[in-house]
């Protein structure tokens, strides 16, 4: 097991894998290479107890029902797992296109943003829709994702005040992450735009339409445009899969 790599109670029917300090896409690699690994004994009948196993940027935890199971059980099941993991290889996620409507009612923060920076509100349009962004992980609320890596001329501190209401669709942006808000909440990010796209349905087999290791390029839209993406979302017209960059390469939109 790689020094780096420290293994932590979480309670006392939970234990965390801890690969590092930072979000960095090679720690990302090793905990998606660790919970895809975890799956697989899982589903083998090697991790008898196991609830469930969550991702974070650096780390994964695994619950488990201590009536089944206990810490040292579950360490001596994920030994050979662990072995090499620090140097895993990032896997190639989904790719995705997703539209945004920038700035006015949609992004009420893009002109203090951009004022924020000396830049205009165009150039922190460009800067933003023409990053890639890795999904690092999904939390705050169902279907949230944390993406990075934000260009660092746009890496600002949260909001001094938070909204108490932030619209579902929301693009935003904070420190060095942007985001997607799935559903109305509060919320301290700067808001950029809106995006028309359904982040998570829990009647779906798979509820969350991103998922760590996915990653997302933005499109920006007139307003025009996201009205008639929105409509079309609502009427169960574009189906998940239409988001898709193969998809949208082979003309879908």
């Amino acid at each position: 097991m790689s020094p780096q790599i420290r293994l932590l109670d979480a309670g006392d029917a939970a234990l965390t894998v801890e690969f590092g300090d930072a979000i960095a896409p090679g720690l990302l690699a090793a905990v998606n290479a660790l919970d895809a690994a975890v799956a697989r004994l899982a589903r083998a009948g090697g991790l008898p107890g196991l609830i469930e196993a969550v991702p974070t940027f650096r780390s994964l935890t695994l619950l488990y029902d201590p009536l089944l199971t206990c810490r040292a059980d579950v360490e001596a099941a994920l030994a050979p797992l662990l072995v090499g993991a620090g140097e895993a290889q990032s896997a190639s996620g989904r790719h995705w296109r997703l539209p945004v409507c920038y700035g006015g009612e949609a992004g009420p923060d893009l002109e203090a943003t951009a004022a924020a920076i000396g830049a205009t509100a165009d150039e922190v349009v460009a800067l933003h829709a023409g990053t890639e962004y890795r999904v690092y992980m999904l939390g705050f609320m169902p279907g949230f994702p944390f993406m990075g890596d934000l260009p660092e001329r746009l890496c600002l501190p949260r909001r001094a005040e938070p909204r108490l209401r932030v619209a579902p669709g929301s693009v935003a942006i904070a420190t060095g992450l942007s985001a997607i808000y799935p559903w109305e909440s509060p919320g301290g990010w700067h808001l950029l735009g809106r995006c028309p796209v359904r982040l998570f349905d829990p009647a779906a087999a798979e509820p969350s339409l991103l998922a760590a290791g996915d990653c997302v390029r933005f499109e920006p839209v007139s307003a025009a445009e996201y009205a008639r993406l929105a409509a079309a979302v609502a009427a169960g017209e574009l189906p998940p899969a239409h988001w898709r960059a193969e998809a949208a390469a082979g003309g879908g939109r």
